[in-house]
């Protein structure tokens, strides 16, 4: 769906949506663990309020139970004969006081005093339990405490009998003093309350959601700004390859999943340029082999043959002519120069012509190199070869520049002896090749002998290599070719 708005806005979008189901599962653990929590808190608090109110009715209501037993057993002594409704009613009276009293002192306390079976006969607050009014049914004539729940309010009440002594009919309960807190009201409950309002939970919930679009779109824009720089410029360079250009490369820009990928185009490209070129090496190598072997074709085929049949004319002339004229001497010269240029198209035949040098290895490519110069132009080799280890590119510089070397000697040195040798010394190989020839300067070499030079010089140089030539005009050439190698 949103693939047509480019990899930077889905991963903004990603994030966004990421970050709103963050927010909502926040939200969601708050709504269900965190309210129920705040409710049960306060309820909590509720329940310790009315246990204390509880507690501090027992405490009231013992202490002005023992009071008026106390005040009960007083008047007794004074005048035993009282029945026990009359000693209630007088112990009442002398009380009434000290009731009121208590009232003001704590807050929240009503307070009665009553009959063993629950009648008011004095209270602190007629108007919540007047006299005659019948205390609740749980309230008896033994000590007994509790709490109750009456139109949303809550209370903590207790009872303690008011007992009496006769002399004939022994201790007896005449009445019970009833007392009951009212549990206060709770700021801290009430704004535990406010707070864990659900529908205030909410709203705030959709404000957080409602900012968080705006906010994880620009962060997801902002995140992922340099991811895709690098993506593009890594889509660029794969174009521009593509396109033929082997030289597009990518800055590698870190050493994350994008680096290495950014590292491994640049490997890739400098491989694919890499065998690009060996291609079209070997593709030129294979052609110039080509046309080396058509040229000594054509050569032997029309030019050679030419010149045997016209050395076979001029031989013919010379035996015909009357000796010691000077047509015979013309003759004579026009047979040797002949006989040369024959002895010259072979050396260079033998120079064009192609070695197996895949099949046969170097030094058996050398060896047949020799015996083809021996045999057809008579010249006497002195071969010292042994197997080398190297590369096939450097066998192929190294047959080359054999065939170029014997060329020079034969053609140009009129060489007749040649020694060639080829072997390794330490981390290197050793090619020398010493002929008896005419020899030269070489300060003074011209073009026609510095070509030859030249070519093998850059060939061996390819391969980390150099050439020395050592000659003198009458004493021989000696061409030694040193490339890094090793043994076989």
């Amino acid at each position: 769906m949103f693939s047509r708005y480019g990899l930077r806005f889905r991963m903004a979008v990603s994030y966004m949506v990421i970050s709103a189901m963050a927010v909502l599962v926040v939200e969601t653990v708050v709504a269900v663990f965190v309210a129920p929590q705040a409710t049960s808190s306060t309820a909590s608090i509720t329940r310790a309020d009315v246990s204390t109110a509880r507690a501090q009715a027992e405490v009231i209501a013992g202490a002005d139970g023992r009071a008026l037993t106390l005040v009960a057993g007083t008047a007794v002594a004074h005048r035993p004969s009282m029945s026990d409704q009359a000693l209630l009613t007088a112990v009442v009276k002398l009380w009434s006081g000290q009731v009121g009293q208590a009232d003001h002192l704590f807050n929240g306390l009503d307070e009665a005093v009553a009959t063993p079976a629950g009648q008011v006969v004095l209270s602190s607050r007629p108007a919540v339990y007047p006299v005659g009014a019948t205390l609740p049914p749980a309230v008896g004539a033994t000590a007994a405490s509790g709490t109750s729940r009456v139109t949303g309010a809550s209370f903590g009440w207790a009872t303690s009998p008011v007992t009496v002594t006769w002399p004939a009919t022994g201790r007896h309960v005449i009445g019970l003093v009833y007392a009951r807190f009212t549990v206060p009201g709770d700021s801290y409950s009430k704004q535990v309350v406010r707070y864990s309002d659900i529908g205030g939970f909410l709203v705030a919930a959709v404000l957080v959601l409602v900012l968080l679009i705006p906010l994880g779109v620009v962060f997801g824009l902002l995140s992922t700004r340099r991811l895709i720089t690098r993506i593009r410029r890594l889509a660029a360079g794969a174009a521009a390859m593509a396109g033929g250009n082997l030289q597009a490369r990518v800055p590698v820009s870190g050493g994350d999943e994008v680096g290495v990928l950014e590292a491994g185009f640049n490997q890739m490209v400098e491989q694919l340029d890499a065998a690009g070129r060996a291609e079209r090496d070997a593709a030129g190598a294979e052609a110039r082999l080509v046309e080396r072997t058509r040229i000594a074709r054509e050569l032997h085929d029309s030019i050679s043959q030419d010149l045997f049949s016209l050395s076979l004319v001029s031989g013919n002339l010379r035996r015909t002519l009357p000796d010691g004229t000077r047509f015979q001497e013309q003759a004579d010269s026009m047979v040797r120069t002949i006989d040369h240029t024959m002895w010259e198209m072979r050396a260079m035949l033998l120079e064009l012509r192609p070695v197996a040098l895949e099949k046969a290895g170097l030094v058996s490519a050398l060896r047949e190199l020799c015996r083809s110069y021996e045999v057809r132009l008579g010249i006497r080799f002195s071969a010292d070869l042994h197997d080398v280890r190297l590369e096939p590119a450097a066998e192929h510089t190294v047959l080359r520049v054999v065939q170029e070397a014997l060329s020079n000697a034969v053609r140009h040195g009129e060489a007749q002896t040649i020694e060639l040798t080829l072997l390794s010394i330490e981390d290197h190989v050793d090619l020398v090749v010493c002929d008896d020839g005419r020899g030269f300067d070489p300060d003074q070499v011209g073009d026609r002998h510095g070509l030859g030079l030249s070519l093998m010089r850059e060939r061996v140089a390819e391969l980390g290599g150099d050439v020395a030539v050592r000659s003198r005009t009458g004493q021989g050439t000696t061409v030694r070719v040193r490339i890094p190698g090793g043994r076989s």
